[in-house]
């Protein structure tokens, strides 16, 4: 057991123990695998040995022992005026237990909670974890929230206190200040208030405040907490309704982050990673801070317009080991490729298009084909220099499903894309995919330590896929009934995704259980493949009626565009028809589709028990669903509710 201080130079840190065995291990007292009240503990889903069975530990514990050993390491970057600015592993924890007193200054209660509002950046990441240290509940919030959409989630969390990035998001909260009975203070952490106002601070005047509260008072609360109790929440919707607030274990983030770190073969103290997808989102927040916190990784911040365009810049100066990209970032790394290469010379592209075949052999294969070491030199590694990603032994992609002509595109260059897969309440990762563990459309294998069932499995072996292990959620904040939902009696976590695996345990994702029309009869329907969303209209009217829409891409910020998927496209092409875009066939009313939507309705209707049950009219709309047009709920344009 380790006390005192972790080297002469490092803060006043009595009791910040970090276990090394089980007896050393203080757990709070739990008789349930789940609740749903912020200040209960649960039993841990333990192994009684192997993977699964690691001492737990706290976030403080995670962090002091990074600390303690990589202390003079980079640990988090970010860019001012043009220059990188470092903080090593010591600065980092110092500020992130200033950061701790000053809240406990703030007035913060134990298990109340700690709203970020704000794009990535050092002072997201020690609001967070300060948060922490200081008993509360870390909650990120989408910086694309409406007002109403903030004031749910502080007010869920009972927010004492609210971290805002600018003047722009200040504005949202002080619409809605006035309904949060919890809130005591507001912090703006980045340029001058434009506006004094009572209980609003800078990010200096909140760091001050840090020198009016002793050690021994922030000691006495790290001392106090467990590893089975609630120190995070992870607000997901999915669709519709008001966000669920995923609990989160201190436990579920030290373990899930060790396991998935430990798997992809990451080393202490070498790694680095670009932030920019938001840190509200469990993948982020795990990839970007849990991950590097437990192998002593740098965290290198991009700037804010990185979707806009900094990105590539991003990435050549920092040369990442790692990289995590939704589906849309490669998709638009590959559109921009495809455009430099349609520009190059005959010689050029003959070469180029010879080396890509070299590359999908060698990805497909596993093996070096001949001619591979010229393509590597001539080829593949200029395009990883250019792109950034040298130095990158794991380009992950997560959130939402992915084309196979991107992942072939990106494996004709010899730089394969690792799918992972899991969920907000699985802690970010139950599936990875790694070097040399990796198959075509596949999300990977189960994390060391979890388990995978398929529910009620048919012939081909489809069934929904649950989940087991110390990665599964606590339950979601003040809602059993909705837990209930997500957890069976036994404590598996159930997806809602379809899935099955191959001879080898890889998992691939099927379907979604919901995309299913089950009739009273058992059948299942499933929907038509250019569909993005049905809505149901009959209460109060005459009969049942249906608005459809399209399914479209979605541009940088989740706004719903007029290009259809990949996935719609095909769809029509099956159909002998070339549109490429919603508006095409809605001005048409493209014959060959509206009968196809017909066609499913009728299906439909022929299940149905009476006449009243059946759909009667359908339109299909202009444009899809979204979040700002007010008919989704408010999360993520990478919601993480189905996959990750």
């Amino acid at each position: 057991m380790m006390a005192g201080n972790c080297c002469p130079c490092c803060p006043h840190t009595t009791g910040a123990s970090v276990p090394l065995k089980l007896s050393d291990v203080s757990l709070a007292t739990a008789e349930q695998l789940w609740c749903t009240s912020r200040d209960q503990a649960v039993k841990l889903r333990m192994a009684e040995m192997g993977s699964g069975s690691e001492a737990p530990m706290t976030v403080h514990q995670m962090f002091l022992k990074t600390v303690k050993i990589y202390g003079d390491l980079p640990a988090v970057a970010s860019k001012k005026e043009g220059q990188w600015v470092t903080l090593t592993w010591r600065e980092y924890y110092q500020q992130c237990r200033a950061a701790a007193k000053s809240f406990l200054k703030l007035g913060l209660e134990r298990y109340h909670g700690v709203g970020i509002l704000g794009f990535n950046s050092p002072e997201w990441f020690i609001s967070d974890i300060g948060c922490i240290l200081a008993g509360g509940l870390a909650a990120g919030i989408y910086t694309t929230n409406s007002p109403e959409a903030c004031q749910y989630v502080a007010d869920n969390c009972e927010a004492n206190v609210l971290v805002v990035e600018n003047h722009k998001q200040l504005l949202k909260i002080l619409q809605i200040k006035d309904q949060l009975p919890h809130l005591k203070a507001i912090v703006q952490y980045k340029d001058e208030l434009q506006q004094k106002l009572p209980n609003l601070y800078t990010w200096a005047e909140f760091m001050k405040l840090s020198e009016e509260v002793s050690d021994e008072r922030l000691d006495a609360v790290v001392d106090s907490q467990r590893a089975n109790q609630c120190c995070t929440l992870i607000y997901t919707s999915g669709t519709t309704g008001n966000p669920k607030g995923v609990m989160l274990s201190h436990d579920n983030i030290t373990w899930t982050s060790n396991a998935a770190g430990a798997m992809t073969g990451l080393q202490h103290g070498v790694e680095c990673v670009v932030s920019y997808l938001p840190l509200s989102h469990v993948a982020a927040q795990v990839n970007d801070m849990w991950i590097c916190m437990r192998f002593a990784g740098a965290t290198y911040f991009a700037d804010p317009d990185a979707l806009k365009g900094s990105l590539g810049t991003t990435l050549k100066e920092v040369r990442p080991t790692s990289f995590l990209g939704v589906p849309r970032v490669w998709e638009k790394m590959q559109e921009k490729m495809k455009a430099i290469g349609a520009k190059s010379s005959g010689m050029k592209k003959r070469v180029a298009d010879w080396a890509k075949s070299i590359g999908l052999q060698a990805s497909y294969s596993n093996l070096v084909p001949w001619g591979f070491m010229l393509a590597n030199n001539l080829v593949f590694k200029k395009v990883r220099w250019a792109l950034g990603l040298d130095r990158c032994r794991n380009c992950l992609t997560g959130a939402a499903p992915i084309t196979k002509e991107t992942l072939e595109y990106f494996m004709s260059l010899s730089l394969p894309l690792y799918e992972l897969y899991g969920m907000s309440e699985s802690t970010g990762p139950h599936t990875i995919s790694w070097e040399n563990n990796f198959k075509i459309m596949s999300c990977g294998k189960v994390v060391v330590g979890c388990q995978t069932k398929l529910d009620k499995p048919d012939e081909d072996g489809n069934g929904e896929i649950c989940f087991w292990g110390r990665h599964v959620f606590m339950g979601y904040l003040n809602e059993p009934e909705k837990t209930e939902e997500a957890l069976d009696q036994e404590g598996w976590l159930h997806s809602g995704d379809l899935g099955k695996h191959d001879k080898d345990n890889f998992l691939f994702i099927t379907g979604r259980i919901k995309e299913l029309i089950i009739t009273a009869g058992g059948e299942n329907i499933p929907p038509i493949a250019i569909i993005s969303n049905a809505m149901l209209l009959g209460d109060k009217l005459k009969f049942l009626s249906m608005m459809l829409t399209l399914k479209c891409v979605v541009d940088d910020i989740g706004e719903p565009t007029d290009e259809l998927t990949p996935e719609a496209v095909a769809f029509c092409h099956q159909r002998g028809i070339t549109a490429t875009k919603a508006s095409e066939i809605i001005a048409s009313k493209e014959p060959a589709i509206y009968k196809a939507i017909q066609e499913g309705i009728e299906r439909v209707n022929a299940k149905a028990a009476s006449n009243a049950q059946r759909v009667q009219k359908w339109v299909i709309l202009d444009r899809d669903f979204s979040i700002s047009g007010g008919e989704l709920g408010e999360s993520s344009w990478i919601a993480f509710s189905s996959s990750f």
